[in-house]
């Protein structure tokens, strides 16, 4: 019988199947908590990778495919693996995965486990294999190679019987045979719902805590390709952070605390997700924390966003809060239907590469007198202050057992400019330390300048403006010994504000009417700008009223950006009239992901209409209410 206790157990055992890395040196500190596997310390050191999304979906400018795509229409015709992965590389990326299958259940290699793959399609003519070109343009380059699965296959007419958690197995252990080593296996927490299914066009839900198996389908992964870092939700190397922004948290803790829902293990579907993004102080296992987001709005190519990608300043804003913030950043990058990056988005990764390399070229704590009030046993050449400016990231400065507060002064030559300061711990002897204060030398005194928590494999302090100083104390509080590693001075190039990636539209609409009365804010709201107000109508209907007859090609509409779910539409249907009587269906569809990723949803009509109303319907909310909500629409 399945029970919580034989789940936690064999949690434990495949998260622990590699031994755990310890010190050498007989008076080092004791290790301190959880602590990680010498698999997810690679992991943590990758800290940038990429998650590439092409399937035939990019060809119908969706983000999730229904699965029922003609294979015919996936033919790239000037595809370039070197040209993608090349991008990712001089981005500063140190990996990349391929999305192997995506929801739609296309496989990008020849599988022989379903017929709805690469073969099926024109592409190198019947004989390619995607997944293949990627992973050894990865290999050419340099870089380590991953994949992704998807559990949900919206196209396999078995999904949702035992039968077809086999042929997922079955996937995986083809894609842990022919695609050499792979540092990561990521399974997305997508699953059940909508789909082709075989031609039968229904809805499908899975018990997801016990249908895939996990632990005994990640124990194929642990026995085939024991490097590789399990990610899913609740992973068992690396955890979702929480939110497809890629951000996490300013407190951000790698050990966590598992709890599940319903009474149920805590299983991928069945997680109380409250700690995600922060994890657990003094948590029971050590699972780091991985903040997904892409490089445009969507993770699929639409042309329409051609000119909304990430510019270099807010990639780095992102590497602040992901990598800097002790986790990892894994960046979605989108191959257009001719199998190339966009011009705009290489331009942008080579851009952001060069930024990284100008923050980080030169450490200013380089130049400085570091003095410590306390070193471990006064061994200078042990644990000495040295070890946080060599070139090893796992040497450190450590204090005596007994000593759990400690400071560092570190003294510049002349006065600096500066505006990031770094630290590592070295994780190896787990996350020792509760927070740090930094001040600065001013006036003949210390002033406060900022201070941090969860240190842990990296913390970027970020201020907001450039500090002119020629001495910093940085004050360490932990429950045991300090074991600092590293410590870095920076100064950021220029400091850019980030401006909004939202679509507008050239159309006035300081004239239109939104129907019916709201619950929440007022209907002029969804037509202000401003993404932060929104409108939660009566009813699951709003009609738009334009001042006057106009031809329109589509419909965009930006949910509600507070985080909360009433009202957000995620099956519509599109209504279109030109005299407000007789009413036109003009598209339906689903708003995919939007959960989690609530980027601006465009609906393209069916062909060019002159109307001068439109009736969005809700055929679904996230919530399941009989409300709609909107912060913006815009019409074109």
């Amino acid at each position: 019988m399945f029970s919580i206790k034989s789940a936690f157990l064999s949690m434990a055992t495949l998260a622990l199947c590699t031994p755990l890395v310890a010190q050498d040196l007989a008076d080092a500190p004791k290790p301190f908590g959880a602590l990680p596997s010498e698999r997810q310390i690679k992991w943590h050191e990758t800290e940038l990778y990429c998650l590439i999304h092409f399937t035939p979906t990019t060809f119908q400018d969706k983000e999730w495919g229904y699965g029922d795509a003609d294979p015919k229409i996936f033919n790239p015709k000037h595809f370039n693996a070197e040209q993608i992965v090349g991008a990712a590389k001089a981005g500063g990326f140190r990996g990349i995965i391929s999305v192997a299958k995506h929801h739609d259940g296309f496989a990008l290699w020849p599988t022989k486990t379903a017929s709805y793959n690469i073969s099926e399609s024109p592409f190198r003519d019947g004989k390619g294999d995607m997944v293949k070109e990627f992973q050894l343009a990865a290999q050419k380059l340099g870089m380590k190679f991953g994949v992704y699965c998807s559990p949900w296959d919206r196209n396999n007419p078995d999904y949702g019987s035992q039968t077809y958690v086999n042929t997922y197995r079955q996937q995986l252990k083809e894609l842990y045979s022919n695609y050499g080593p792979l540092f990561m296996s990521w399974h997305d927490g997508a699953n059940g719902g909508d789909g082709y299914y075989g031609g039968l066009k229904e809805k499908r839900k899975v018990d997801q805590s016990t249908y895939y198996d996990w632990m005994n389908t990640w124990a194929i992964t642990r026995e085939m390709q024991p490097d590789a870092a399990i990610f899913s939700d609740i992973g068992l190397d690396a955890r979702w952070v929480g939110n497809e922004k890629g951000l996490a948290p300013e407190t951000s803790w790698s050990t966590i605390t598992l709890r599940g829902k319903e009474g149920k293990a805590p299983m991928p579907g069945f997680l109380d997700d409250s700690n995600l993004g922060e994890g657990t102080r003094h948590g029971e296992r050590w699972i780091g924390v991985e903040c997904d987001v892409s490089l445009r709005p969507g993770w699929f190519y639409h042309s329409s966003q051609d000119n909304q990608v990430k510019t270099p300043q807010q990639l780095f804003d992102l590497y602040c809060k992901s990598v800097g913030r002790g986790g990892a950043l894994d960046l979605g990058l989108s191959p257009n239907m001719d199998g190339l990056l966009h011009q705009n988005d290489v331009k942008a990764l080579t851009d952001f590469g060069l930024l990284l390399q100008s923050v980080f070229s030169d450490n200013l704590a380089q130049h400085a007198r570091i003095e410590a009030n306390e070193t471990r046993n006064d061994h200078q050449a042990r644990y000495g202050v040295s070890n946080l400016l060599d070139a090893d990231r796992y040497s450190y400065w450590a204090t005596s057992d007994g000593v759990h507060q400690a400071n560092l002064v570190v003294e510049f030559p002349k006065e600096q400019k500066f505006n990031i300061i770094q630290m590592r711990e070295n994780i190896k002897l787990g996350q020792r330390l509760d927070s740090v204060v930094v001040e600065q030398w001013q006036q003949g005194k210390w002033v406060a300048l900022a201070h941090a928590t969860s240190i842990g494999a990296n913390r970027i302090i970020r201020l907001d403006h450039y500090v002119h100083t020629d001495k910093i104390r940085i004050s360490l509080y932990a429950p045991v010994s300090i074991t600092l590693s590293d410590l870095g001075i920076y100064a950021e190039p220029a400091l850019a504000t980030h401006a909004s990636t939202r679509s507008t539209t050239s159309i006035d609409r300081t004239n239109w009417t939104i129907t019916p009365r709201t619950l929440i804010g007022k209907a002029s709201d969804v037509l202000d700008n401003d993404e932060n107000t929104f409108a939660l109508f009566e009813g699951n209907e709003i009609t738009i009223i334009l001042d006057q007859t106009i031809p329109v090609a589509r419909l965009t509409y930006l949910p509600r950006q507070d985080g909360k779910l009433q009202g957000t539409i995620s099956r519509y249907k599109l209504l279109a009239s030109s005299d407000g009587k007789d009413w036109q269906e003009v598209a339906q569809g689903e708003f995919a992901n939007i959960k989690a990723n609530p980027i601006a949803q465009t609906i393209l009509l069916k062909e060019n209409l002159q109307v001068n109303q439109l009736k969005l319907v809700a055929l679904e909310t996230l919530d399941g209410k009989v409300t709609l909500s909107a912060a913006e629409l815009y019409v074109e």
